[in-house]
């Protein structure tokens, strides 16, 4: 299940988004375990288990299933998870913006031998404001965030 306080959050950002113009909408919200690894199964199958690990977490290891991660897409389906989302409004937008409503891009570009995922601009993560903001703020990555003295 996904957290009300989730919920809530990307449904505040998402009319905001709409106020600018910009369409976001969810694309994947929670995930079950059994859910998690048909979808996991199927990169393994397509590209190896080394690679398929660099873009989808194993049942029991994916954000998804946690309830505090999305992934966003523009209702076009235009370069729907893949990189090149990243120029889309909605992922320009949700870059600029998303830490306002406690949310980050997760496993951001660059990022890669901190995160152990490639970049994914459409997978969001709640964090909260406070966090959001840090983590915006200083450009690093939840698990610098999480590693930072405070």
């Amino acid at each position: 299940m996904i957290y009300p306080t989730t919920v809530a959050a990307a449904e505040a950002m998402f009319t905001a988004a709409e106020a600018d113009g910009v369409i976001i909408t969810l694309v994947s919200g929670y995930r079950s375990f059994a859910t998690q690894a048909q979808i996991h199964d199927r990169f393994v199958a397509d590209l190896g288990l080394p690679a398929a690990e660099a873009v989808s977490a194993p049942p029991g290891h994916s954000e998804h299933q946690t309830g505090w991660a999305m992934d966003i897409g523009d209702g076009s389906g235009a370069c729907s998870f893949t990189t090149c989302f990243a120029d889309q409004p909605a992922a320009t937008w949700a870059a600029a913006n998303a830490h306002r409503f406690g949310f980050i891009v997760r496993y951001p570009a660059g990022s890669e031998q901190i995160t152990g995922y490639s970049y994914e601009p459409w997978h969001l993560r709640f964090v909260g404001v406070e966090a959001a903001a840090d983590i915006a703020a200083r450009r690093i990555t939840l698990e610098d965030f999480l590693e930072a003295p405070r």
